[in-house]
């Protein structure tokens, strides 16, 4: 008789059908019995810290819309990744997320790196969490970790697996399943909308994020055209589903209670697809909506539709509801469309040294990145000036977090042109960072160093968070200790982990530099002095 295959093997060969032969980690001494000879067809990537491991995989997931699988270092790996997975969990991300235990001979006495609850320590940022019974169970709760991770709304889940469990005998081989990661909306609740919306006088159009999740950029162009709406995106967006440069598009909602109210003025249907009903940062309180404003949800996820204070939603796939809300719903012939919002023209601003202002240095950006680089924003300060001076005009090209958490923007921007190369997609990735977030995850850099990957880190570097005292303003908390940030020394950093690392005095030598790096074998780390500039909250 033919001897019994390990839990060990069988787990990688249900790994392995399943897609998932890249693993993002860094190992620990409970994660070795998992990692010993590991695959010559699997990629393993190293992150130095877990909350650069855990973001690197989000970004690559999100890059090939496709799951990504994490292995993490029992509880104090997981715990160093907790900030990374409140991202993931926000923005749907499927991610399998391992992390070992100690072994089950010791498991009583708590023995060091014992991860005493294991399935409670993540909670509530999975959607499922779970710990075998047994050896023999690994494979299936895997299977099943999977299973969960796909099915809409999508999201990180976990397993923790006991170190001695993978030398054990499997009972057979593992049973592989496929589920569905699409779920059509209610047909007649569907119908009803599209009525809803053809009675509509002077419609507002909200793609969220969820529409460039689920594929439904080109869906969204031919609805918005459809019922010729101004397009607006959510405020602080992590994704954007609309092409910016569109006559149509209008930029994203205001971030508080009393900004939309008075955004969707004059407006009888908020037609809301994808997106939060709304998502707000800073309390400026007011009326939700104005009388006679009504609002109609399409989301995916059930938790969106419950916590809206207003409107009716339906719960689907939105980009299926886009394309059928394109045939159902009816728009008078002679409906103008609104006039288009005028955005500035690319071009060179005039020499100015640094300190510069952070809207010159996107302005810089905008005359020399190429018109298909993919856009990641950790500069929560200036994202408005991004949005203006460097429009998304195509799917799966900006990212940013949506938990409001810094740390999570370096290590996803990596994870993003890892997944570019693994799906064959040649474009540079262009990460716009503040210098606070920059030394929340910056171990994440010598990952793209080591991979040789197109990134441009640009570090704007104003020496504080600057956020942080525009909310000082609005809530009136003057001195707030820990808000400068002195004699950070970034370009040595960079060069530290083995990057070419420049700081750059002037818009001249951004665009030099900036034009180098796209040239260069590998990232680049590029430090701007900008002057402080508080944005505005509300």
């Amino acid at each position: 008789m033919s001897e019994k295959k390990t839990i060990h093997h069988v787990t990688y060969d249900l790994l392995r059908t399943l897609g998932l032969t890249t693993v993002f980690g860094n190992p620990g001494s409970t994660e070795q019995s998992f990692l010993r000879d590991f695959p010559e067809d699997f990629t393993y990537v190293l992150g130095l810290q877990e909350a650069s491991v855990l973001a690197m995989a989000d970004g690559f997931a999100q890059a090939r819309r496709k799951p990504a699988l994490v292995n993490l270092h029992t509880a104090a790996g997981t715990g160093n990744a907790m900030g990374s997975l409140v991202a993931s969990y926000k923005a749907n991300t499927p991610l399998i997320i391992t992390a070992g235990n100690q072994t089950r001979e010791m498991a009583l006495v708590d023995p060091y790196l014992n991860n005493r609850e294991a399935t409670e320590f993540p909670k509530p940022w999975v959607k499922w969490s779970y710990e075998p019974a047994r050896a023999e169970d690994v494979p299936a709760a895997i299977m099943q970790a999977y299973a969960v991770a796909m099915q809409p709304p999508m999201g990180p889940v976990f397993v923790s697996i006991p170190l001695d469990d993978w030398d054990k005998p499997a009972l057979g081989p593992a049973v592989v399943r496929d589920v569905s990661t699409r779920v059509a909306p209610d047909a007649d609740r569907l119908v009803h909308f599209a009525e809803r919306i053809s009675q509509a006088k002077n419609p507002l159009l909200l793609l969220g994020p969820e529409v460039d999740r689920d594929g439904g950029w080109e869906a969204g162009i031919a609805f918005a055209e459809k019922l010729k709406a101004p397009v607006f995106g959510s405020s602080l967006p992590d994704r954007i589903s609309f092409p910016e440069t569109h006559p149509l598009a209008r930029g994203p909602l205001p971030m508080t209670i009393a900004g939309v109210h008075d955004a969707l003025e004059g407006f009888d249907l908020v037609i809301a697809v994808g997106a939060q009903v709304f998502r707000y940062y800073p309390y400026v309180g007011g009326d939700w909506i104005p009388e006679g404003t009504d609002v109609l949800q399409i989301t995916t996820d059930p938790h969106l539709s419950a916590v809206a204070p207003v409107g009716d939603s339906l719960i689907g796939s939105v980009r299926t509801a886009l394309e059928r809300l394109v045939d159902l719903v009816e728009v008078p012939a002679d409906r103008p469309a609104p006039a288009p919002r005028q955005l500035p023209a690319a071009t060179a601003p005039e020499p100015t040294a640094a300190p510069m202002k952070p809207e010159l240095v996107y302005q810089v950006i905008a005359t020399v990145k190429p018109e298909n680089a993919a856009l990641v924003n950790e500069s929560t300060s200036t994202m408005a000036h991004q949005l203006t001076w460097c429009p998304t005009t195509q799917s799966d090209s900006f990212f940013a977090t949506p938990s409001g958490g810094i740390g999570w923007g370096v290590p996803a921007a990596v994870g993003v042109a890892l997944g570019d190369r693994e799906r064959g997609v040649k474009r540079h990735v262009v990460a716009t960072i503040g210098d606070g977030s920059f030394e929340y995850s910056v171990q994440a850099i010598w990952t793209a160093g080591q991979h040789r990957l197109p990134i441009i880190f640009v570090v704007f570097r104003n020496g504080a968070y600057e956020i942080l005292k525009s909310f000082a303003l609005l809530e009136k908390t003057p001195n707030v200790p820990g808000l400068d940030l002195p004699d950070l020394d970034i370009e040595s950093l960079g060069r530290g982990f083995g990057l070419r690392a420049v700081t750059v005095d002037g818009t001249e030598s951004l665009a030099k530099e900036f034009t180098a790096a796209l040239e260069a074998d590998g990232p680049t780390v590029i430090v701007v002095p900008t002057e402080p500039e508080l944005p505005f909250l509300g």
